[in-house]
């Protein structure tokens, strides 16, 4: 999963951005609304924590453009603005929860957990296919119910994948939802991790086809 946050005080995105990490997300940060609306319009995250008070354009400008352009993605607003009128002009624009500061950081990650949850799982625990389970709680793979050895960024490409069973994912698509900017990731990285996968997920009966030209589709051996 990867989280946006947009937030103008360095001490704070830096809390930020260290515990959304070790929560084995994969975070951007940016400090200011212009850059933010430009990046939700090119790139692909599942959830925004949205600061208000934002330089050269405000948290409010940022959330109107995001929903005219009929996006869905799970916003938290998080800002020192506490007032009744600011909570409910956030959420009639499409805010999907709201948290002032100062804040509890346990409650924060509890929150982006539940948004992720509802916006994007079917299963609030697991994804599976066939006999191959991820367990996105645990952050444990597993097939036939045997935990299956794994490391994180393979795991990170199978999630990516298990997300979407049965359909091409290129591999721009896979570095996107895997690394933030600062990471350095390569094709022939990607490559490797397939190629690892490959071998691990072996006698599970569930394959990683090739689609040339296109990318990589998980599928059921038969």
């Amino acid at each position: 999963m990867r989280i946006l946050i947009v937030e103008d005080d360095n001490v704070l995105a830096d809390v930020l951005l260290r515990s959304m990490r070790e929560e084995g997300y994969v975070v951007d940060w940016l400090s200011n609304g212009e850059d933010a609306d430009n990046v939700l319009l090119q790139e692909t995250h599942d959830l925004v924590i949205l600061d208000l008070g934002l330089p050269r354009m405000d948290g409010f400008q940022v959330l109107h453009h995001l929903r005219q352009r009929k996006s869905k993605i799970p916003v938290l607003i998080l800002t020192a603005r506490g007032v009744l009128e600011d909570r409910i002009r956030g959420l009639d624009l499409g805010a999907d929860d709201y948290l002032a500061k100062p804040f509890d950081l346990a409650e924060l990650i509890a929150r982006v957990r539940a948004l992720l949850r509802r916006a994007y799982s079917t299963d609030n625990s697991e994804l599976c296919l066939g006999l191959l389970c991820f367990d996105k709680k645990g952050q444990r793979v597993k097939v036939a119910g045997k935990s299956l050895e794994i490391s994180a960024r393979e795991m990170s490409v199978l999630e990516i994948l298990l997300r979407r069973p049965g359909s091409v994912v290129s591999k721009e698509q896979i570095l996107e939802g895997m690394c933030d900017w600062n990471s350095d990731v390569s094709d022939n990285a990607i490559e490797v991790y397939i190629h690892r996968l490959r071998k691990k997920l072996a006698k599970s009966g569930i394959i990683i086809r090739t689609v040339r030209g296109l990318g990589y589709l998980l599928d059921r051996a038969n």
